[in-house]
């Protein structure tokens, strides 16, 4: 147990060298992208094609596919914002300081997705595109608080001042999140309550391909805030030596 223990101190202090990621990273990034890409084609594949027509919303019940993970994502993506910011506070890790900036502009992008793809499905289903209801008011809200997010960050000179007070506004932010999770129980809304893992909710056929397109979406994020993440090592250990070295080989 002790030595359990002190593996996964290891495993997190290890995280927190910008030195070991970039290294390992450039090994996960090539496995990364080829499985990403093969389950995102399938994924695609099975949810625009092969799957079935909704009886109901016809073939526009597909943006669903798209929809549904970005918005998880757009959630997720601020929840590790703010995990971040805590890390980074309480332990003094700059690769969490890191990692937040990482994943700002990538949240806020499948934020974007969310209203945009909700907006084309909400036209044939619910006949308007936007609706100022508590789902859709939430989510607006979410990209403007990782608008926000990016725009204090970028505010200040100092790196480590952007850092702490950007923190601070990720980890506010995130009393969103429950809202927006809890907002089609709390409130009446025109946004269907949550559904990709109720039983009988979601036909079987239509479930799988939005499974699948949910893994692609997952891995894609990871994908994208890892190669941020080293953009970002690269800005603040330019003058690193072990920075020069990897970058001269």
């Amino acid at each position: 147990m002790a030595n359990s223990s002190m593996s996964s101190w290891r495993w997190f202090h290890q995280l927190g060298s910008p030195k070991w990621f970039y290294q390992k990273s450039a090994k996960w990034l090539p496995w990364l992208w080829a499985i990403t890409t093969m389950l995102l084609a399938f994924g695609l594949y099975y949810s625009l094609y092969a799957s079935p027509v909704d009886y109901q919303q016809g073939n526009s019940v597909r943006i669903m596919y798209i929809h549904v993970p970005a918005a998880a994502l757009s959630m997720v993506g601020y929840l590790s914002m703010a995990v971040c910011a805590v890390i980074g506070l309480v332990w003094k890790m700059k690769m969490s300081f890191m990692a937040m900036r990482a994943i700002a502009p990538i949240g806020a992008l499948f934020t974007l997705i969310t209203l945009f793809t909700g907006s084309l499905w909400g036209l044939p289903t619910w006949g308007t595109w936007w609706e100022w209801d508590a789902r859709m008011t939430s989510e607006l809200v979410l990209l403007f608080l990782y608008l926000g997010f990016i725009a204090l960050h970028s505010s200040f000179s100092d790196r480590n001042k952007a850092d702490r007070s950007a923190a601070i506004l990720a980890i506010v932010g995130a009393i969103n999140v429950p809202i927006i999770y809890g907002s089609v129980k709390w409130w009446n809304t025109l946004h269907q309550a949550y559904s990709v893992t109720k039983k009988g909710a979601i036909a079987p056929e239509m479930q799988t391909p939005l499974f699948i397109m949910i893994g692609a979406f997952y891995l894609l994020f990871a994908i994208m805030v890892i190669v941020r993440l080293r953009l970002e090592i690269i800005n603040r250990e330019a003058k690193s030596k072990w920075l020069q070295a990897e970058i001269t080989l």
